[in-house]
């Protein structure tokens, strides 16, 4: 028998079991040579903070830092307490099928070089096994954010620092870091730890150093020696060997690799430390965002060796930008951000040796010749900005030409080939999820290390947006600016939210490409994408009004569609995100479910028994199949099967309700039966929560402690017969469109269909059955009939009369005694060719293929009698504190007064080039 090239792996040339998804082409394919479009979520941000330890907490810190007595197990979810279950059926449910599994090296190896927390690798194994229980495709995430905890991020275990012969606890006086945990009382302490400040450890002593140290400390600290390798070695043999030890347990298992774990992504955001930077004695490119105190590179080596130093810059950071406020004076009052001399004249605790020419107590820039302590002189401030490595000037005996050093390709690429070759020894299929520094050009990427099976992965944040915490009405092509697109800074500005939403397209359309230039034809993955919720001050927690937020995340996540087609995992899931306490991290708070919103609805219901959430759900499963439609008609189908065949009408008036009961139909279908067993990959989406009451029913809570859950719940199509070449969503208007070109030779299979995730939250025949914030808005707008017109409420009427965008039809779906199936889907479907099936939140879509060359075939969903009204208000108005109106179409309203106040026009230029370019540090 011969086996088709999708029926064989890449690697080994072995025969490949049906669930193997392949990564050697632009996109994710399965066996049957389907295109796979893998869109999920981080798991979780809550895996950065050890149980008990939140980042806000100060007692047992630095103490359980050096013991080694915490713990991350329970971390990412609860196994023990069933909890996780009902996390992961939630994420299942709002249609994700891809976890970014969030892990650090501290959690692995936190008691001490070599000493293994088989605890929590146990753990990860059994919380992996409930992820493939659920279907999702796994890829692992050795996270960090700053290196470590210890200097104000995430990431690597506290004896690291030390290895590197820094004093962790001496960060916050000499500002070689700041930590929320030791933020000031005098200053409000971690509550009001200022936002976005953590970000500024990227440009303080303790950041640049450990990543210097890490990424290049053969070339540029070669004194530093430690068990008789250099510091760079040591660290990184240390972190390879650490998720070795959590491979090797995940590949014992025999059932997680490839079939729920495919593959691993890389170092999480590397960043280069000094490297690059071309005068220690000034600000660089690199110091983008500035917060509080910020001194040079120069002034911080200073300042670690203990000096008061004088006249370093203080900034504010607010609605319109960074600003400089004044100079201030920072005295360390003697502490030093070194180990002292006689920290290891016993020994060390973790039992290493350093070199002879290695002297602790120094700064070991000074050891090196950068700077000279006793002088204050800086004697070399290009030092890291010179390429130090094999071949340059200073490695010859014959001299040479200097060059600038380039991080992506002098020092980034060499460590992800030897973490590559370290994951293919315990996980040969894996897909290699290749994260090059954020917003760079990455370097050429070849090796025998891909052996076709990669995926490019990057991030991107709406930067302004991430740091002014409001959703603006103007924004900048950060990465345009970055790479010289613009003969001016001011041209890269865009006014007005469809400039803004091009704009987030085209910026991941050139990290997409880049991705395709560096790397060849292989798959996408944006790893992180999201938008802070607490904006404008928490409003939202305030008064329950998302529609910022909504509007923020339906532009990040529609940046992904078009033609980028992006796979992508969304930032993130915490299970313990709290309002006051955001995701227990750095006051970060992007979360898209919170424990406080779930409780606030969970009341709600309680004292509102009649808008009652709790929806019921057959446990018979409805399927049907549509009229099929002529290969060119592009004529919706109104018609639907019955389960005998017979022709069914469907309704288009306001007596919807009445008439679902008579027909199982495409346009109105209620979901696949639940089962106590939890779900395979292959098995239609289920609906949230299953109910403990008795009974042939099932409850539904879509809004179960959701955050604009409108703008992340989304169609996509998960299988595609053929290659997708343009995906859009509107949910203003609920309008869905999937083009697809197909060539003769795409699937053996001509049985098979594409298979698209149409989700209830969108496309419900009864919305207020599934989400209570719908329900609350249909009474309400019930109550102000009197008051108000008609249109004031819900937009254009529709063409037909009684829908829920008429308040004067027979029900506007609010709850009542009846039967009718809140799980009940109401379609209008178009294809140009074939016929379409629902089962569950899927819709299959059948088409012919050609005997020949390619064709075209699209494919559009919307719901009758329009969007959701609840959904329109949250993603088309325009926030009422804006102070300007009309800006809905994106290129005017405001073109006369933007460009006419200069003054003003200045400002909001500086703020959204300084926020956005964030991103390049981010």
């Amino acid at each position: 028998m011969v086996l088709s090239p999708r029926q064989t792996s890449p690697v080994t040339g072995n025969p490949v079991p049906e669930y193997y998804i392949h990564a050697d082409s632009r996109h994710f394919r399965d066996t049957s040579g389907r295109t796979v479009l893998l869109r999920g979520i981080n798991l979780a941000s809550s895996a950065k903070t050890p149980k008990g330890q939140p980042g806000q907490q100060l007692a047992g810190f630095w103490q359980h830092a050096k013991d080694g007595q915490l713990s991350f197990v329970g971390r990412v979810l609860d196994i023990e307490d069933g909890s996780a279950d009902i996390h992961l059926q939630r994420l299942r449910s709002w249609g994700f099928n891809c976890l970014r599994y969030v892990t650090t090296w501290e959690s692995i190896e936190h008691q001490g070089p070599g000493k293994y927390d088989r605890d929590y690798i146990d753990y990860t194994v059994k919380l992996l096994r409930k992820c493939k229980e659920y279907g999702f495709r796994v890829y692992i995430d050795p996270h960090q954010d700053l290196w470590s905890r210890f200097a104000g991020g995430s990431g690597a275990p506290y004896w690291t620092l030390l290895a590197c012969g820094l004093e962790p606890e001496h960060f916050t006086a000499t500002n070689a870091a700041f930590i929320q945990c030791e933020w000031p009382e005098s200053e409000g302490g971690p509550a009001n730890y200022p936002d976005m400040i953590w970000a500024t450890n990227y440009s303080r002593l303790a950041c640049q150093t450990l990543f210097t140290l890490f990424f290049a400390g053969r070339d540029y600290a070669p004194k530093c020696v430690i068990d008789g390798v250099n510091i760079q070695d040591y660290l990184q043999d240390h972190y390879l060997a650490a998720y070795t030890e959590l491979g090797r347990a995940i590949a014992a298992e025999g059932d997680l690799l490839d079939e729920c774990v495919i593959g691993w992504d890389s170092f999480n955001e590397p960043n280069a430390g000094f490297l690059s930077v071309e005068d220690l004695a000034v600000y660089g490119k690199e110091t983008v965002l500035r917060v509080g105190a910020m001194p040079t590179p120069f002034q911080g080596l200073r300042l670690g060796m203990g000096d008061k130093v004088d006249g370093i810059e203080h900034y504010k950071f607010g609605s319109l930008g960074p600003k400089k406020d004044g100079t201030v004076s920072v005295d360390p009052q003697g502490k030093r951000a070194w180990l002292d001399s006689m920290a290891e004249a016993n020994g060390s605790p973790y039992g290493w040796t350093r070199g002879p020419d290695w002297e602790l107590g120094k700064c070991i820039w000074a050891q090196h010749g950068v700077w000279d302590p006793e002088t204050d002189e800086l004697l070399i401030p290009d030092y890291f900005h010179v390429y130090r490595g094999a071949g340059s000037p200073s490695s010859r005996s014959t001299p040479a030409a200097e060059r600038a050093v380039d991080f992506g390709a002098d020092y980034w690429l060499p460590h992800w080939r030897r973490y590559a070759q370290t994951v293919r020894k315990f996980h040969p299929e894996a897909i290699l999820f290749i994260h090059s520094p954020v917003f760079q050009v990455p370097p050429k990427i070849e090796g025998p290390e891909i052996a076709g099976r990669a995926a490019h992965s990057t991030h991107f944040y709406d930067g302004l947006t991430l740091v002014t915490k409001h959703w603006n009405w103007f924004n900048a092509d950060a990465l345009g600016i970055l790479r010289g697109k613009y003969a001016s800074v001011l041209l890269g500005v865009k006014v007005g939210e469809a400039a803004i939403r091009k704009c987030m397209r085209d910026q991941l359309g050139m990290l997409r490409q880049d991705g395709l230039d560096a790397l060849g034809a292989f798959p996408s993955m944006m790893g992180e994408i999201g938008i802070p919720f607490d904006l404008d001050g928490k409003k939202a927690y305030r008064d329950g009004d998302y529609t910022a937020q909504t509007r923020a995340l339906d532009a990040s996540m529609n940046a992904c569609d078009g033609e980028n087609l992006f796979n992508y995992s969304i930032w993130t899931y915490c299970p313990d995100n709290s309002h006051e306490w955001s995701d227990l991290w750095n006051g970060e708070d992007l979360s898209v479910y919170s424990v406080d919103d779930a409780a606030k609805m969970l009341s709600v219901r309680a004292s509102t028994s009649q808008l009652d959430l709790v929806g019921k759900i057959p446990k018979s499963r409805a399927r049907a199949t549509s009229k099929a439609s002529s290969a060119r008609s592009s004529v919706y189908s109104s018609r639907a099967t019955t389960p005998n065949g017979s022709a069914a009408r469907i309704p288009s008036t306001s007596n919807l309700s009445q008439s679902l009961s008579s027909i199982t139909s495409t346009s109105l279908t209620a979901p696949s039966s639940f089962t106590d067993s939890p779900i395979s990959s292959s098995s239609p989406l289920p609906l949230p929560l299953k109910s403990a009451s008795p009974g042939p029913y099932q409850s539904i809570n879509l809004n179960d402690g959701a955050r604009a859950l409108c703008a992340f719940v989304r169609p996509y199509p998960l299988k595609t017969v053929g290659t997708p070449i343009d995906l859009n969503f509107d949910i203003k208007s609920s309008v869905f469109t999937l083009t697809v070109r197909v060539d003769a030779d795409d699937v053996a299979d001509q049985n098979l269909p594409t298979e698209v995730y149409v989700p209830l939250v969108h496309y419900a025949a009864f919305p207020s059955r599934v989400s209570r914030q719908v329900q609350t808005d249909l009474k309400s707008q019930l109550d102000s009939v009197a008051e108000y017109p008609p249109s004031s409420l819900f937009g254009p009427e529709k063409d037909s009369p009684g829908t829920e965008g008429d308040p004067y039809g027979a029900t506007l779906d609010l709850p009542d005694e009846g039967e009718d199936d809140p799980a009940a889907l109401a379609l209008k479907v178009k294809v140009t060719a074939g016929r379409w099936e629902t089962e569950g939140q899927i819709l299959r879509w059948y088409y012919p293929r050609p005997t020949s060359g390619s064709m075209t075939l699209k494919l559009e969903i919307s719901r009758m009698n329009g969007a959701i009204p609840t959904w329109v208000a949250q993603a088309g108005a325009r926030s009422s504190d804006s102070g300007y109106a009309g800006f809905a179409d994106g290129t005017g309203g405001y073109g006369e007064w933007f460009f006419g106040n200069r003054l003003r026009h200045s400002i909001v230029i500086a703020s959204a080039v300084a926020g956005a370019l964030f991103l390049f540090i981010r």
